[in-house]
């Protein structure tokens, strides 16, 4: 079975413009691309922003936005991840983490943590259940920003086993080094790799982002960070790891 290679990249968001979002991005993704690379990660909401105003963020119906990840797969041959805040056709709004393969087979993840401090609870509604998606023989959970907090929701169990998270976020400046040790604490209780990526810039309410994004490994070691984190995942590395040391096993 074959490693894995996944880029992260920061950006600044430009507030409640998908179009320009998605033309900005795919300048930095087709950037960033090199041989060998699997899977490109995208901040939260990176079409609109951590936006309450849900008539100027991303439109489910229209599908503009899954067409563009969809052309972009098939043509670089990787997969692409990233949250969009999408308005729903009965009028409601999700925060929907994508998961598009080369393929254009695509997985989502409804955020389940909504972060009531920026009053997200009150306008988007909750998803119900985690994601792991099978991609080139890895199984990756897939996470959005405040679910970082909540352990319990990513814990890795031997019945429903994964080998990475992926999370995208919006997280502030202020509140960053709990983003880092967060990070590296998920990492290490679940023995797998974690790759957390977020934006970077300044937005309307005068949130700043510092991006500090990581790779991390299963043993918590950062080992990639920065506007273009490159973390490569090991599949020998991993497996003998988690023999020499069953601990996910021995959990509750």
């Amino acid at each position: 079975m074959s490693d894995l290679r996944i880029i992260g990249i920061e950006a600044p968001i430009i507030w409640e413009c998908p179009k320009e979002n998605r033309s900005a991005f795919e300048v930095k993704i087709r950037e960033s691309i090199f041989e060998g690379v699997d899977v490109v990660v995208l901040p939260e909401n990176f079409t609109s922003g951590f936006s309450m105003n849900i008539e100027r963020v991303d439109c489910w119906e229209d599908g503009v936005t899954l067409c563009w990840m969809k052309g972009l797969c098939s043509e670089l041959d990787i997969a692409l991840v990233g949250s969009v805040a999408f308005k729903m056709p009965d009028g409601s709004a999700r925060n929907r983490g994508v998961f598009m393969k080369p393929s254009g087979e695509v997985d989502f993840y409804d955020k389940k943590h909504l972060f009531s401090l920026g009053g997200e609870d009150k306008y988007y509604v909750q998803g119900e259940s985690r994601t792991i998606v099978a991609f080139r023989g890895w199984k990756i959970l897939l996470q959005i920003c405040y679910d970082l907090r909540f352990p319990v929701f990513s814990k890795n169990k031997p019945e429903d086993l994964y080998d990475a998270i992926i999370y995208v976020a919006n997280w502030p400046k202020p509140r960053i080094q709990a983003w880092r040790s967060l990070l590296q604490a998920r990492a290490i209780e679940n023995q797998c790799y974690v790759i957390g990526v977020n934006r970077i810039g300044e937005d309307p309410y005068e949130n700043i982002y510092s991006g500090d994004s990581l790779g991390i490994d299963p043993l918590g070691t950062i080992l990639s960070e920065g506007p273009m984190v490159d973390l490569r995942c090991e599949r020998v590395l991993l497996d003998k790891f988690r023999r020499k040391y069953p601990f996910i096993w021995d959990g509750e």
